[in-house]
C-alpha cells in the first residue's frame, strides 16, 4: 500500500507515518511549516507549488489530510485562514485524490456538534457552535459528496508521542518532570474522549488493510473534562507543583463557543474490530515515565 500523508509534521499525521512505515507500507509524510524529521515539503493550498514533493509521479493508493488548523480560538478570530486552511485544502486534496484515483482520508472532529447530548455516535445531526467546527463540516461534507472511496475519521483530545511535544498531555508532563510550577485554569464542564494518536494509526491501519469506507469514530475508554485530565496526569508527579484552577465556560471568556458534553462513541468500530485494545490516558503516562 502507498500512502501520502499530508501534515505528517503533526501529531496524528507523525503517528500514521510512522506506523505505517513499521507495517511496511511505503509511506511519504509532509509537511507545511515545520520540516519534521523524514517528512517532505508539501503545499496543499497550492499544488504548483515548485517546492513539492512530486506526489503524482509517486502515485499513492490512499491519500490521508492530517493538516488542519486546529486552535479553536484562532480560527474564530480568523475566518479566512481557518476556511481556507481547513475547506480549500480539503477540496485540493479531494481533487486530487480523484485524478490519481486514490482513497481519501479526513481528519474530522467532534466538534461538528453542539455538545449538548454527547458523546455521539456516527449517524447523529450535527450543529457546529464554532467557525472551526463549520469549516470541518463542510469539508466532511466535501468529502462524502465527491469522493467514492472515502474515509472519514472523526477524532477529539489526542495526545502522544510528537517531536514538538505541543498536545496538552505532553506539555503537561513535560513541565511536571522538568519541576517546572503549573498554573491551569481549565474548563471543569468540558468533556471529551481523549485518544492517544498511537491508536488512531492503529485503528487507521485495519480500517485501510480492510477497505472500509464511510465515517468512523475513534475514541478511547475515558470520558472525562480537563480538570479531571490533568489531574490523571499530574497524580503520576507527586512532587509537582501546580495550580490546578477550575473554572466554567462562560468564566473563560474563549472566543470560540465549545461543545461541553462532547466526545465520540465507538461502537461501529468495536462491532467489526471486537479485539481491538485501546490505551487510555493512564497507560500512556505509566509507559512515558517507564522510556
Amino acid at each position: 500500500m502507498k500512502i501520502f500523508i499530508a501534515g505528517a509534521s503533526g501529531l496524528v499525521g507523525g503517528n500514521c507515518m510512522h506506523y505505517f512505515k513499521s507495517k511496511g507500507c511505503d509511506v511519504i509524510g509532509t509537511y507545511f511549516s515545520y520540516p519534521a524529521k523524514d517528512t517532505v515539503f508539501y503545499d496543499t493550498l497550492n499544488h504548483e507549488n515548485p517546492a513539492n514533493f512530486d506526489i503524482k509521479s509517486f502515485a499513492p493508493d490512499v491519500i490521508i489530510h492530517c493538516g488542519a488548523l486546529t486552535h479553536v480560538d484562532y480560527c474564530e478570530q480568523n475566518e479566512a485562514e481557518s476556511y481556507q486552511k481547513t475547506v480549500e485544502s480539503t477540496q485540493n486534496l479531494v481533487n486530487l485524490s480523484l485524478q490519481l484515483n486514490a482513497k481519501l482520508v479526513f481528519i474530522s472532529t467532534d466538534y461538528i456538534f453542539d455538545g449538548k447530548t454527547g458523546p455521539y455516535l456516527e449517524n447523529e445531526t450535527p450543529n457546529p457552535l464554532s467557525l472551526y467546527g463549520v469549516h470541518k463540516l463542510e469539508a466532511e461534507t466535501i468529502v462524502k459528496t465527491q469522493v467514492a472511496k472515502h474515509l472519514i475519521l472523526r477524532i477529539t483530545n489526542v495526545y502522544g508521542d510528537e517531536e514538538r511535544g505541543k498536545n496538552f498531555v505532553s506539555r503537561i508532563i513535560d513541565q511536571a518532570k522538568n519541576g517546572q510550577k503549573l498554573t491551569l485554569k481549565l474548563p471543569v464542564d468540558q468533556f471529551a474522549t481523549p485518544i492517544n494518536a498511537f491508536d488512531i494509526a492503529r485503528a487507521l491501519y485495519l480500517l485501510l488493510n480492510e477497505e472500509k469506507k464511510g465515517i468512523y469514530n475513534i475514541a478511547s475508554t475515558d470520558y472525562m473534562n480537563r480538570v479531571q485530565l490533568a489531574q490523571t496526569i499530574l497524580k503520576y508527579f507527586p512532587n509537582a507543583e501546580y495550580d490546578l484552577i477550575p473554572m466554567r465556560t462562560h468564566e473563560m471568556n474563549q472566543p470560540a463557543a465549545r461543545p461541553l458534553q462532547g466526545g465520540l462513541k465507538m461502537e461501529k468500530f468495536l462491532n467489526e474490530y471486537p479485539d481491538f485494545a485501546f490505551s487510555n490516558v493512564d497507560d500512556y503516562v505509566s509507559k512515558y515515565l517507564t522510556k
